[in-house]
């Protein structure tokens, strides 16, 4: 059924009227909303985000008295389906995300602040919050707290029930209260009546339920199903640990008291090596005897992935030995250095005598250490990256069995996949008994079927081992079920009463441990029955996934792309923070409207532009999403078919044909200049042409870049002079030539086979959505290069979007042998001077320069494809200097995109977010470098400092 837009109802427009925040009622927005990290999709009533704390109350009172449940949500990234329902959803992530207070090692938060955030703040304390979940940079505390999360470091930390001291929480029909420590005596309960009569009655189910509760509950320390009341004791206990884990249920958490740890001072880790899987099993037991804090396991599968992805392919390379079949990540930390160091030669001295001498690899180096961690914490998304129908299934991931059983009970399981025609994937927490197991099934097809199987069959396991099912991410709507087989009927009856104690009209996230739906009801899964993605031309080859929809489809949820802490992605939703300007939420709309669920027409709708309007192709995602979901790609392709809908604009007409019409404007380039001298003129130009009026635009060089300045018979460098530095900056092209000539290489300007304008990659069509006529350039750039390409000689170029588009889209456009030679061959002008420097073939051309100090800003393009430290490379060829990489995402010009009047903002706000504060904290003697024609726009424009190309700063440097 089509998510079509609900009538305007009472509830909304009493929404709208009360509430201070967003409301969300339209198809597009309630879709995005309607799936997390599961396997689920249900369509909710509604979503609001409040701007605050009261806003929310007065939404949750809204639908408490108009019978509408309620859905409390933070990143959205649960994996068992907590998140999503037919529901309010009330979302905590954008405004209630503060920290509130520290006092000491307590903290008192909000529950929309994301854990990294949290931990950025309280690093100047010497403390952390040590529940360290792998999604850390973008799980919420109030969701982390909603699903009693625990993290790799669990084993020393213990889990979030072990770290919350005290949850202010709100009732569905409006009562406030503290949920904290009280003590046995219940006579002096204070509080509203209605919470004193609930802890009253919770301490009564308890006392009656003491022996089932001994006899149920697992002695484990990873056990999170159901309700926490094994811990309400009648000598006292912490009402806020029964919150912990209600999946939001019971109460809506206003703010949450955490107890802080003391920030290790020093670490070691060691890398062990298995040549079988099971050898992994068999010495974790042995080797949480040594106390370490973690002890994670990671699998061949995961490795495998892990090398084909370009974000962690050089990280692996540096602790991976060989082809182990499994490893073992085991972390030592304390406040004393040489401790730590002697418990790494304990574990190498125990896996000797285990019988694996050599299999550890040391790494004492903190900055490795963090490396590895980032590989390990992406674990689920590395899982998620196989392409095709078939994927890691979450439902039985989290079961935890004692270290004695895990051999057999992986072996078995293992054994159980094969039976259903499967296999898994085995990674995460060995310490404690809890792995991550996925087995892979196509959920379009047959997976529901044999998930039933499997979960039947593991389940008998876990019982026969005496573990939880549950062991660290919930219940949710896929393991809820299996409530009532653990903890039996007396019990399950019990969590029931506790549900209608705090909740009697059944309101808040319902169909989550009381009364669940079967985790393989098909009606309420993403992929439902009867899914089918529209086949229609694409303009863009698509084969490597399967087709257009299953790279659409490569989005898993996770939410990764909703990081801010370290890269690039996402660039709008670092200043929107609303989920349809995330990669995740325009995969998402984009996955809806090709399988039919947002009405005809959606894909070229003008909803669906809004959604990919703030997308500003920065490729972040194709690096950075480890399930290698590609937004600029697929903005390309939507603008082809939604241009060709709608037709083009004269701002996309102007931008696009740019390299066409060049050659004449150039020519007129001094009475253009007057657009930007003349307010009047530039006002009328925002009118005639689109480009925003308060935006300068590029100067036309009086004297352009010729082909004719380089031309050698005997090339060993091919140079692509592209559309920009030929017609704008060409001192940059001008500079690069003398520094190569310098070095002694012979240079050569390809021109384009029919003798006429310059060559071009194509790329200025592309952001206009005109692909034919990008095809039409990449032809002729792919004629005229080839040669070169089959030669080997490489083609060097300047500006990142330009040359990367060799690599990336031309094989997109005209897939085949030729444009692969040329991707191949192409390489930034700095990637050339570090390879040729490290091979010792670049003799010393450069002398020291009056500035010592550098800073580089790396186009967008350069860190989606793992070049930005080649620029850093290159200026350290210059004697005594000292170059460093601004920490930020892209400057917000992004092409053309700054240019436009509606981009104006969000341009600005990007720029904002890190580039603009370190470069204005730069000295006057500081060299501002930036590869990217439209980096340099900006920071001018905005920054009001010049920041120059690499190849300027080495040409100045000759000797």
């Amino acid at each position: 059924m089509p998510l079509d837009s609900p009538p305007r109802s009472d509830f909304e427009t009493r929404l709208k009227r009360e509430v201070e925040g967003d409301v969300l009622f339209g198809a597009f927005d309630r879709g995005r909303y309607a799936t997390d990290a599961s396997i689920y999709q249900i369509d909710p009533v509604g979503v609001v985000i409040p701007r605050n704390a009261e806003a929310a109350r007065i939404a949750i009172q809204i639908a408490s008295e108009m019978g509408v449940p309620v859905l409390p949500r933070g990143g959205g990234t649960s994996q068992c389906g907590q998140t999503v329902g037919a529901a309010l959803v009330i979302d905590n992530s954008k405004h209630l995300n503060k920290l509130l207070s520290v006092e000491g090692d307590i903290a008192t938060v909000e529950p929309g602040i994301v854990l990294d955030h949290l931990n950025a703040q309280l690093k100047s304390t010497g403390q952390w919050f040590p529940v360290d979940v792998s999604t850390s940079a973008q799980a919420t505390i109030g969701g982390m707290a909603g699903n009693n999360s625990c993290g790799s470091r669990s084993i020393a930390y213990g889990n979030m029930v072990h770290n919350v001291l005290g949850i202010d929480a709100l009732l569905a029909d409006g009562t406030q209260a503290h949920f904290g420590p009280v003590g046995g005596n219940l006579e002096g309960l204070s509080g509203p009546s209605r919470f004193t009569d609930i802890v009253r009655a919770i301490r009564n189910i308890a006392e009656r339920e003491a022996d089932e509760i001994e006899a149920r509950y697992p002695k484990l320390l990873r056990r999170v199903g159901g309700y926490n009341l094994e811990t309400v004791k009648p000598t006292g206990h912490n009402l806020a640990h029964l919150l912990v884990g209600s999946e939001g249920t019971l109460a809506y958490s206003r703010a949450l008291k955490l107890k802080l740890s003391p920030l290790p001072k020093h670490k070691t880790l060691g890398v062990v090596h298995y040549p079988h899987f099971r050898q992994a099993m068999e010495t974790t037991q042995h080797i949480v005897k040594l106390g370490p804090v973690a002890v994670e396991l990671v699998d061949r599968t995961m490795i495998d992935l892990s090398r084909s992805i370009p974000a962690y392919a050089g990280i692996v390379a540096k602790f991976l030995k060989g082809a182990p079949d499994a490893i073992l990540l085991v972390e030592f930390a304390g406040e004393d250095k040489e401790t730590q160091v002697r418990k790494l030669k304990d574990l190498v001295t125990l896996m000797a005598d285990l019988g694996l001498p050599g299999s550890v690899v040391e790494i004492p180096d903190a900055a490795l250490q963090k490396d590895v961690w980032e590989v390990r914490k992406a674990g689920l998304n590395i899982m998620m990256s196989m392409k095709g129908d078939g994927k890691p299934v979450s439902f039985i991931e989290d079961c935890a069995v004692p270290l004695e059983h895990l051999a057999d009970y992986t072996s078995r399981l293992t054994e159980v996949f094969h039976k259903h025609g499967t296999k898994g994937t085995w990674y995460a927490h060995a310490s404690v008994g809890c792995l991550h197991v996925r087995p892979i099934l196509n959920m379009k097809q047959d997976g529901a079927a044999k998930m039933a199987a499997i979960a039947e069959e593991a389940a008998a396991l876990v019982r026969e081992y005496k573990g939880a099912y549950s062991g660290e991410h919930g219940d949710g709507l896929v393991r809820s079920q299996w409530i009532a087989p653990f903890f039996g009927p007396r019990l399950t009856d019990a969590f029931g009463e506790i549900k209608k104690l705090f909740d009697p009209k059944g309101v808040m996230n319902p169909g989550k441990i009381v009364n669940p739906p079967r985790q393989d009801d098909r009606t309420l899964f993403r992929f439902k029955p009867g899914y089918k993605a529209s086949l229609f031309p694409t303009a863009l080859d698509w084969s490597d996934w399967g087709g257009f929809a299953g790279a659409v489809e490569m989005c898993n949820n996770n939410g990764h792309c909703r990081k801010f802490d370290a890269g690039t992605m996402c660039p709008s939703y670092r200043v929107t923070k609303q989920e349809q300007d995330l990669t995740r939420g325009r995969a998402n709309t984009l996955r809806l409207a090709i399988s039919g669920q947002l009405g005809p027409d959606a894909l070229t709708s003008d909803a669906m532009y809004e959604t990919m309007r703030l997308c500003v192709g920065c490729k972040g995602c194709k690096r950075e999403c480890p399930t290698g979901v590609d937004m600029a790609k697929m903005k390309v392709e939507f603008l082809h078919h939604y241009k060709t809908r709608h037709g083009h604009t004269m701002f996309d007409k102007l931008v696009g044909y740019l390299p066409r019409y060049a050659s004449i404007a150039s020519k007129l380039g001094p009475l253009l200049a007057l657009r930007d001298k003349i307010p009047a003129l530039a006002r009328l130009s925002e009118t005639l042409t689109g480009f925003a009026a308060s935006r300068s635009l590029p100067s036309w060089a009086s004297k352009p870049f010729r082909a004719s300045e380089a031309q050698s018979n005997n090339a060993e460098i091919a140079f692509f002079a592209d559309t920009f530095n030929t017609w704008f900056e060409p001192e940059n092209a001008r500079a690069a030539i003398r520094v190569l000539k310098a070095a002694g290489y012979k240079v050569h300007v390809p021109t384009a086979n029919d003798g006429g304008r310059p060559l071009c990659c194509g790329r200025t069509f592309l952001s206009a959505g005109l692909v034919d006529e990008g095809k039409r350039e990449a032809q002729r750039l792919i004629d005229a290069m080839l040669p070169f390409a089959a030669k080997g000689i490489p083609i060097v170029g300047l500006e990142p979007s330009c040359l990367f588009a060799l690599k990336d889209e031309l094989s997109s456009l005209l897939p085949g042998a030729d444009a692969a030679k040329i991707g191949a061959s192409a390489m930034l002008f700095e990637e050339f001077l570090a390879r040729e420097a490290k091979a010792g073939r670049l003799k010393p051309i450069f002398k020291a320069l009056p500035e010592t100090q550098a800073l580089v800003h790396g186009h967008c393009h350069q860190k989606a494809f793992g070049a930005a430290n080649a620029t850093l490379d290159a200026l350290k060829l210059i004697p005594d200097m000292a170059p460093s990489l601004i920490e930020s995402s892209c400057c917000g010009m992004a092409g053309a995109f700054g240019y436009e009047p509606a981009n104006i903002d969000a341009s600005k706000a990007m720029a904002e977010a890190a580039l603009l504060p370190a470069i204005r904290k730069a000295g006057d003697d500081t060299l501002i470098v930036a590869d990217g024609t439209s980096c340099r726009h900006q920071i001018a424009d905005l920054g009001g400092r010049e920041a120059v190309h690499v190849a300027r700063v080495l040409d100045r440097a000759l000797a």
